[in-house]
């Protein structure tokens, strides 16, 4: 596709005709010498449904490691060696402290995550606990949870408790789902999403890319999103933690996320499209450029990942003329430094130059 193309493509989406899998196929494969065309045109889909505002995301990890399901990416897995932090569930004043922290730092939606296959219904009632605390000290926020395969009548207590949302991805085509995962079926997680939505709560479900799919995978990975109707599209970069499954598989590269992400506007142009996992590692100095395509990310850490500095998070929206959405002009300003970084290596010292 030309430039013009890809223009043709937004304007016909813009229209209301919905992409194809072969115009997503093409985004996909797009030349590299073409990705700012693509951007471009994917950028007018996201400003014309989002505007210039970025949603701000926080995780919560309710409890780490210790899950009886082989999910070969997962480094929380049976049978992940990853060397992350391992522990039970948070008392409901530690998840409250680390939900406080996410929302001081400008986030408007809370997920609490929970590893294993799925909650008891105590788990259910532990987590409504702590959903009840947060949303008394914090009545504006969103909570999304996601502990995993719901059973009848989990999705309809947690929307009574004041969950807002729940996430389950798909994580990746049906096709390729038992090369990745082999203790739940493709079934089982879209069996969780549409009981979801039938309790009322929004539905997010996304993919982890970088899984070793093909081009045709990712297509039929978005298009199944599209269909099961997720309002929130989370879009992870495969980590390769060393211990895991795919802790050799490095089939990523920048501008490959972006243009993943670029196909999942054109596929969905009016859902939230979330750069989650991995972007620090894929995306790297590109991650500003994806602003212009996601209209979503998660602030800081991740559940057993570090990310970078909050704070280069909420710089990196301000650099890019983008807003937090529900900050206040206050908020936006945060504090900028004049004071240029004073050379005391190299030349002169002894201090290894940076080089």
């Amino acid at each position: 596709m030309s430039a013009s193309s890809f223009d043709q493509l937004a304007d016909a989406i813009l229209d209301g005709k919905p992409a194809t899998e072969d115009d997503a196929l093409a985004v996909l494969r797009a030349h590299d010498d073409e990705l700012l065309d693509v951007v471009a045109a994917a950028g007018r889909l996201r400003r014309d449904h989002f505007g210039r505002t970025v949603k701000v995301n926080y995780l919560v990890n309710l409890r780490s490691g210790l899950c009886p399901e082989n999910c070969g990416y997962c480094s929380q897995a049976l049978g992940s060696s990853a060397d992350i932090l391992k522990y039970k569930w948070l008392s409901p004043e530690d998840a409250l402290g680390q939900a406080a922290a996410g929302l001081r730092g400008g986030a408007t939606r809370v997920c609490m995550v929970s590893s294993g296959r799925g909650p008891t219904d105590r788990d259910v009632d532990r987590v409504a606990d702590m959903v009840g605390t947060i949303k008394a000290e914090h009545p504006e926020v969103e909570i999304c949870a996601c502990l995993g395969l719901l059973a009848d009548g989990q999705a309809e207590r947690l929307r009574a408790a004041g969950v807002d949302a729940y996430n389950h991805n798909i994580n990746t085509a049906e096709s390729h789902h038992d090369q990745i995962v082999q203790t739940h079926t493709y079934a089982d997680r879209v069996d969780t999403v549409e009981k979801v939505k039938g309790a009322g709560l929004s539905p997010c479900s996304g993919l982890i890319a970088g899984l070793g799919e093909t081009d045709e995978q990712l297509v039929e990975a978005l298009f199944a999103l599209r269909d099961l109707g997720s309002d929130s599209i989370p879009v992870n970069f495969l980590m390769p933690f060393d211990g895991t499954a795919f802790e050799n598989v490095w089939n990523l590269t920048p501008v490959r996320c972006l243009k993943i992400l670029a196909m999942a506007r054109f596929v969905c142009p009016d859902r939230e499209i979330r750069i989650a996992g991995g972007r620090e590692m894929h995306l790297r100095s590109l991650q500003g450029l994806a602003l212009h395509v996601a209209n979503s990310i998660f602030l800081g850490d991740y559940l057993t990942s570090e990310g970078q500095a909050a704070q280069a998070d909420l710089e990196l929206i301000r650099d890019h003329g983008f807003t937090v959405l529900g900050a206040t002009p206050a908020d936006e300003a945060g504090p900028v430094s004049h004071d240029p970084a004073k050379r005391r290596r190299g030349a002169g010292t002894a201090v290894a130059p940076n080089a």
